[in-house]
């Protein structure tokens, strides 16, 4: 899995599910139970005090497993991700600092844009593959659209306000990936331990691919 590049992640599930663990404890079972349903790309968001401890968790003991990490906002959490035992990272948009720390790590990025010109400044990063975020605000199916006329090479994952049934028609757009949800990990289902739901919810996922 180490050498896959950031566009081989995206195509293995057609949902990136934005996981936000606060009870480490859940962190093993709600990877197992994503990956029984299907979904085997997870984004463990950097947003709780335990995410690096969830990510260690789920990449020793779900090997089927693809661990990524979200929400990077310091160039220093890419190590730390890295050491931790993450395949990619995810930010919700892009410095030249950011790009700088992804590459020194050797860490795939899935860099946040919001608008033509920041993807345009993503591209002399060196980055064909974005997250567009939050993608509901930035326009949605009619912005993936109009990028793909001039900017075809870039390959999205819109992310931000992606439900069940919006994703198909995002996900038959020849320029996205994947999608990016939180619906595949609701809190309740979480904190009950309801880990048949959260299959379920992978399963009704992994079958959007068109």
């Amino acid at each position: 899995m180490s050498f896959m590049d950031i566009k081989q992640i995206m195509r293995s599930c057609p949902v990136m599910p934005v996981i936000v663990i606060e009870d480490l404890d859940t962190a093993v079972p709600l990877a197992k139970a994503l990956v029984a349903g299907g979904i085997k790309v997870l984004e463990v968001t950097l947003r709780t005090p335990v995410a690096l401890a969830a990510v260690k968790a789920i990449a020793d003991a779900v090997p089927d497993a693809i661990v990524g990490v979200g929400t990077v906002v310091r160039p220093e959490q890419f190590v730390e991700a890295k050491a931790a035992g993450a395949k990619f990272a995810v930010t919700p948009g892009l410095t030249p600092k950011l790009a700088a720390a992804a590459r020194e790590a050797g860490m795939p990025l899935l860099p946040g844009v919001h608008t033509a010109s920041e993807v345009i400044a993503a591209m002399e990063e060196g980055f064909d593959a974005m997250k567009l975020f939050p993608a509901e605000q930035a326009g949605g199916l009619g912005m993936l659209k109009a990028l793909g006329g001039p900017l075809p090479q870039v390959l999205f994952c819109p992310t931000g306000g992606v439900s069940l049934e919006s994703a198909p028609k995002l996900l038959a757009l020849p320029n996205v990936g994947c999608v990016g949800g939180s619906w595949l990990c609701p809190k309740d289902a979480v904190k009950a331990g309801d880990w048949a739901t959260i299959t379920r919810l992978a399963s009704e996922a992994a079958a959007l691919r068109p």
